[in-house]
C-alpha cells in the first residue's frame, strides 16, 4: 500500500481497520453500492450511478487518483473497481504526457515526476518517486516506458531488472538471466496489443577472451533473451534464449521505443543490410523475429521517437537544423513524411561545439525530441539538463522549466495509470 502523506482515512481511531469495504452492483438500478461495514460511511457515492463515478475518476491526474484512495474508506474501494484501469489509461493516453526525469547526479540515482500541462500550468512542481526497490539496485538505466509500467536494470550489471509502476508501485523483480564476464546488454521492454503480453528483451553482446583490441569494443559474440510477464510472483517467468542476435545494436543509446507491438533501436555505424550509415532495426513483440525498417533519409545521425503512436526518426542536418520524419503506415517506406523541419539561432547554439561534455552525457545527441504535444508543439530535452519546446506556427522556442527539477537528467515521456502486469488493456 502507498503511503500519501495529507490523507488519511475518514474512519475514526476506534474504529477496526482490518474491515475491507466491498464494493457490490446493483444491476437493476444501475448504481454502484459501496457497503462499509462500520460507521462513517454515509460518503454520498452509494446514491451516484457507476458508470458516472468512473468517468469521474478516469479525469483525475494519476497523483491525485492515487490520493483519492485515501480519502475514505469508500473512496479506496471506488478506486479498485477492476474496471477502471481499463477505463483510466486510454484517457491519460490523449492528454499532456507525465514527465519522468533519471537522475544520476551527485551520487545516487533518483527518479522524479511532473505532469505537463501546457495549456493549464499542470503541476508545477517537481515530485520525487520512490523506488521500493533502491536498496537492491541503487544504481539503473531506464529501459522503456509503456502503457504505464517502467522497466529499470541495474547500470553496471544488467541485473536485476525490475518491472515497475511509479504510481501505484508495484513491482517485479525478474529472475536472473545468463551472464558472461566481459558483456555489454541491450534492453529492450514492450506489450504486444495481439497477444496481451508484456516482454522484456535481453540483448547481450560478450566475448569469451579479453585480449585487448584497438578500441577495446570488440564484442563478436552475442545472445538474444526473451521474457514474457505473466501474473505477478508467477513461477512460469523465465528467460528463454533465441540465439544470436544477427545486428550490432548501438550500445550507446539507451531509449528503446515501442510501435506496432515492435521495440525498435538504432544499428551502430557501418553497413547493415546493404545500407549504409546506421539503420532501424526492429524486433516483434509476437513472432519475435528481428527485421530491418526502412530510415527516412541517407543519414547517421538520428534518433528515434513516436509521434501520434507512430515511428519517427529525429535527424540532424547540421548548422543547427533538425527535420523530424514520421512514418505515417508502419513499414511503409514510401509513408515517411517530413513533419518538422527545425532550425535557427537558437538551435544552433545548443548543439555547437561549446557544449562537448554535454553531448557525451546524453550518448552523442545534443539534442532529443521527447514527443509532440496537443497544442502542436514540440518537446525537447538539450544539453542533458533541459527542457524547450518549439512552436511550429510561429517558429518560436521556449524554455521549459519547473520547481525542483534536477540538476542533470534524462526525460522519459510516460503515461500514468493504473495497469499492471495482468491488466487488460
Amino acid at each position: 500500500m502507498v503511503y500519501c502523506p495529507g490523507f488519511m482515512d475518514s474512519t475514526s481511531e476506534n474504529e477496526p481497520r482490518n474491515k475491507k469495504p466491498r464494493v457490490v452492483e446493483d444491476e437493476d438500478k444501475g448504481r454502484i453500492l459501496i457497503k462499509n461495514p462500520g460507521p462513517g460511511s454515509g460518503s454520498g457515492f452509494e446514491v451516484l450511478p457507476r458508470d458516472l463515478l468512473l468517468d469521474v475518476l478516469t479525469r483525475l491526474p494519476i497523483s491525485s487518483l492515487i490520493q483519492f484512495r485515501f480519502v475514505s474508506r469508500s473512496c479506496y474501494a471506488l478506486s479498485h473497481d477492476p474496471e477502471l484501469p481499463r477505463l483510466y489509461h486510454p484517457v491519460a493516453a490523449r492528454a499532456d504526457p507525465i514527465l519522468v526525469f533519471h537522475c544520476d547526479y551527485p551520487i545516487r540515482n533518483q527518479l522524479y515526476f511532473v505532469r505537463y500541462d501546457g495549456d493549464h500550468g499542470g503541476d508545477k512542481v517537481v515530485r520525487k518517486i520512490s523506488t521500493p526497490f533502491c536498496g537492491s539496485m541503487p544504481e539503473f538505466n531506464v529501459v522503456g516506458s509503456c502503457n504505464g509500467l517502467m522497466c529499470l536494470s541495474d547500470s553496471l550489471y544488467g541485473e536485476p531488472v525490475y518491472v515497475f509502476n511509479p504510481f501505484t508501485r508495484n513491482h517485479l523483480e525478474l529472475p536472473k538471466c545468463r551472464q558472461f564476464q566481459d558483456q555489454e546488454v541491450v534492453f529492450g521492454f514492450g506489450f504486444h496489443p495481439v497477444t496481451n503480453e508484456y516482454k522484456v528483451v535481453r540483448i547481450v553482446y560478450y566475448r569469451t577472451n579479453h585480449r585487448l583490441t584497438r578500441n577495446n569494443r570488440s564484442y563478436p559474440r552475442s545472445e538474444v533473451h526473451v521474457l514474457t510477464i505473466g501474473e505477478p510472483n508467477s513461477s512460469s517467468n523465465s528467460w528463454r534464449c533465441l540465439g544470436k542476435v544477427p545486428y550490432q545494436l548501438d550500445r550507446q543509446a539507451k531509449e528503446v521505443v515501442v510501435v506496432n507491438g515492435r521495440l525498435h533501436w538504432v544499428s551502430r555505424p557501418g553497413r547493415l543490410g546493404g545500407l549504409p550509415g546506421r539503420t532501424i532495426v526492429s524486433f516483434d513483440l509476437k513472432d519475435e523475429q528481428f527485421k530491418l525498417v526502412s530510415k527516412p533519409v541517407n543519414r547517421s545521425n538520428y534518433h528515434l521517437a513516436v509521434i501520434n503512436d507512430c515511428l519517427a526518426a529525429a535527424v540532424s542536418c547540421g548548422y543547427g537544423k533538425l527535420e523530424i520524419w514520421v512514418m505515417k503506415e508502419y513499414d511503409v517506406k514510401e509513408s515517411w513524411t517530413k513533419l518538422f523541419n527545425i532550425h535557427g539561432a537558437y538551435l544552433a547554439k545548443v548543439v555547437s561545439h561549446d557544449y562537448r561534455i554535454w553531448r557525451k552525457a546524453v550518448h552523442g545527441k545534443p539534442v532529443r525530441v521527447l514527443c509532440v504535444l496537443k497544442n502542436g508543439e514540440v518537446l525537447m530535452e538539450y544539453r542533458g539538463g533541459n527542457l524547450v519546446k518549439y512552436d511550429p506556427k510561429w517558429k518560436e522556442f521556449k524554455d521549459v522549466g519547473f520547481h525542483g527539477m534536477p540538476e542533470l537528467f534524462q526525460t522519459t515521456v510516460h503515461v500514468g495509470s493504473l495497469n499492471w502486469t495482468h491488466t487488460p488493456i
